[in-house]
């Protein structure tokens, strides 16, 4: 299980911010905390937390700080911030001081779990250890990549592309077509679509199933586990 600490000021986005959390598989919310002070005692007592969700407007100091105190005292945690700061100078001092993720609030439970799941996904790609070469270099920085809205050509659903980005991940192995239109009860055509999207952007990547007789199999698996 991830263990997460969920910081927020206001102790009702901070519980509902923590539902949320729970209710992603491999996710456990550790604890809470309301303010800076807190949060750092959080982090002393609870030496196992592997990530800090952190919102930036703390009554005693910024969520910057309290990141800033946290790399002083030696704790490696991983940090997404979940904040309403959207100023730019926030974005880029909360970049350069390694945090992972940046959620503007206010968001929907769709988005949070998109950040979740894909730091799980980082998480299992780096927990290979060895060496990289450039292509797992690539994968490694782009795990934490999820496709927007903006990002999906004329035509293309968001809600489908995410059922078939959530089926490739969630796979043990590659995936075809026929394969992914099961899982999400779309058409084969449509799967098909969605695929090659994914491969042409970098999230996917193609494999040949060779059989006795015609043509390769195409299949499909999420680039991190290739």
């Amino acid at each position: 299980m991830i263990e997460v600490l969920v910081v927020d000021d206001d102790t009702r986005v901070a519980r509902v911010n923590a539902a949320y959390v729970e209710k992603v598989p491999g996710f456990h919310v550790a604890g809470e905390a309301h303010n800076a002070a807190e949060a750092l005692g959080q982090l002393e007592a609870l030496p196992h937390v592997d990530l800090v969700l952190m919102d930036h407007y703390l009554p005693d100091d910024t969520g910057l700080a309290v990141v800033q105190e946290m790399r002083r005292r030696g704790h490696e945690t991983d940090v997404i911030m979940v904040t309403a700061a959207r100023d730019v100078s926030t974005v880029q001092a909360a970049m350069r001081q390694g945090a992972l993720q940046y959620l503007v609030k206010p968001f929907a439970f769709a988005g949070l779990r998109a950040k979740l799941e894909a730091y799980a996904q980082l998480r299992r790609t780096l927990d290979g250890g060895g060496e990289a070469e450039q292509a797992e270099v690539d994968r490694i920085f782009g795990a934490l990549s999820t496709p927007s809205d903006s990002d999906l050509p004329k035509g293309h659903s968001p809600t489908t592309a995410e059922l078939v980005r959530r089926s490739l991940m969630n796979a043990e192995g590659p995936l075809s077509a026929q394969e992914i239109a099961e899982r999400t009860g779309v058409s084969r055509q449509t799967a098909q679509r969605y695929l090659k999207l994914l491969e042409r952007t970098g999230r996917a990547r193609l494999t040949l199933k060779y059989g006795d007789a015609g043509r390769p199999e195409h299949r499909y698996v999420w680039a991190t586990r290739a």
